[in-house]
């Protein structure tokens, strides 16, 4: 057993003043009153044989009170041997998991070519929300095997976060490399997301790297150069010429000095309706359900793209919907929730265009297309003369 030094010393003043054999508990308490000591309840747990009620005597073998007192130990200072800037290419940059859902489409195939021959060649995709741009780009990047490194842009992302900047490491300020510079070290594919979302003054730090060239960190001092491998992929709603429409509102006005550094656009639309069928099919729904939406989907594209009505639906609206149906086994109950986003006049009238293609919902509207906002009757009708059958 061991005791502190001030519990040694106690032990040796019971010793001297009350002996070892029949101590009573009241003798040990007053004892340490007079020492100014605290209650010593640990001179009964650990150190005293008990004797009989109340009483108590010294272990009948000879302890060598030296050996009991615990050194002080000197707490050693352990340094962290933390590099900010020491991070492995599988912590950092990553080659994208590959998605079973995913079907390629549009400008698919050429996106890969360019990521799978590891060449400096900038490019910028820009299209409508929720038609592919990001999905694309990861899984193009899943397929030829390219570690990469995902940048989500904002109004407030600047120089320090796309760089790097000073931080507060064990007590002392150092440069961590942001992730521009740490995908050009490891030869990732560098995707910059919502890029139109940025503000475009604080993204003119890029320009030199969007040129392939080497970057050199003002604030240490290093010239950093791109490894083989590294590139910069751009997606935005918008072409960098803000929003007119008013639907994507946030979506800046980016410098054409920024732009021209990308060699090509390509302009992501949705997919064909033989492609967005593929797609919910691997979502496990039924055949009937599948062509119901996707034909849904065009009527209100069609409508939308001749500027008759203000809202869409994307393809990730439909996997949406989709998913909500394996959750809740319930087509109408799956739609109405996936579309309760939109304005209650938009909301009504996408609801009832759908209650016109698939005969399971609601039957009795189903015999009244003249319910519907003409923009989407009119559509309606001209996907029927194209070849597709209207159950009313």
């Amino acid at each position: 057993m061991e005791f502190t030094s001030e519990q040694t010393e106690f032990i040796t003043r019971v010793k001297e003043c009350l002996g070892t054999e029949q101590l009573t508990n009241k003798q040990v308490i007053d004892l340490a009153a007079e020492l100014g000591m605290d209650l010593p309840h640990w001179i009964f747990k650990k150190f005293f044989v008990k004797a009989g009620r109340g009483k108590w005597s010294f272990p009948s073998s000879e302890i060598d009170m030296a050996a009991q007192i615990i050194p002080i130990r000197e707490e050693k200072t352990v340094q962290s041997t933390f590099d900010p800037n020491t991070v492995s290419e599988f912590e950092y940059a990553q080659v994208p998991d590959k998605d079973s859902s995913y079907v390629p489409f549009g400008e698919f195939k050429d996106i890969e070519n360019i990521v799978r021959s590891q060449q400096f060649f900038p490019i910028f995709i820009s299209g409508l929300s929720g038609n592919g741009k990001t999905f694309m780009v990861e899984q193009a990047c899943s397929r030829a095997k390219r570690p990469m490194v995902r940048v989500q842009m904002s109004r407030e992302t600047d120089e320090d976060d796309l760089i790097g900047g000073f931080r507060l490491v064990n007590g002392e300020t150092k440069f961590m490399k942001g992730p521009v510079l740490r995908a050009m070290e490891l030869g990732a594919v560098l995707l910059i997301d919502e890029a139109d979302r940025a503000d475009p003054g604080k993204v003119m730090c890029l320009q030199g790297v969007l040129e392939g060239k080497p970057y050199y960190a003002k604030k240490t001092g290093e010239v950093i150069k791109p490894a083989p491998g590294f590139n910069v992929i751009v997606t935005a709603n918008t072409k960098g010429k803000g929003s007119d429409d008013g639907r994507y509102i946030s979506a800046t006005i980016l410098d054409e000095a920024w732009l021209e550094r990308f060699p090509i656009t390509i302009e992501q639309n949705f997919p064909s309706e033989a492609i967005e069928k593929r797609i919910l099919r691997k979502h496990d729904l039924e055949d009937d359900f599948i062509n119901h939406l996707v034909m849904w989907a065009a009527v209100i594209r069609k409508t939308f793209f001749e500027g008759a009505i203000d809202e869409i639906i994307s393809t990730r609206r439909l996997v949406h919907i989709a998913k909500t149906f394996k959750i809740f086994n319930d087509r109408e109950r799956a739609i109405t929730l996936c579309v309760n986003r939109y304005d209650e006049e938009t909301k009504t009238a996408f609801l009832d265009l759908y209650a016109k293609v698939d005969p399971t919902i609601a039957p009795e509207k189903t015999l009244d297309p003249e319910t519907l906002p003409n923009p989407l009757r009119e559509g309606l009708e001209s996907e029927a003369q194209d070849g597709e059958e209207i159950p009313f």
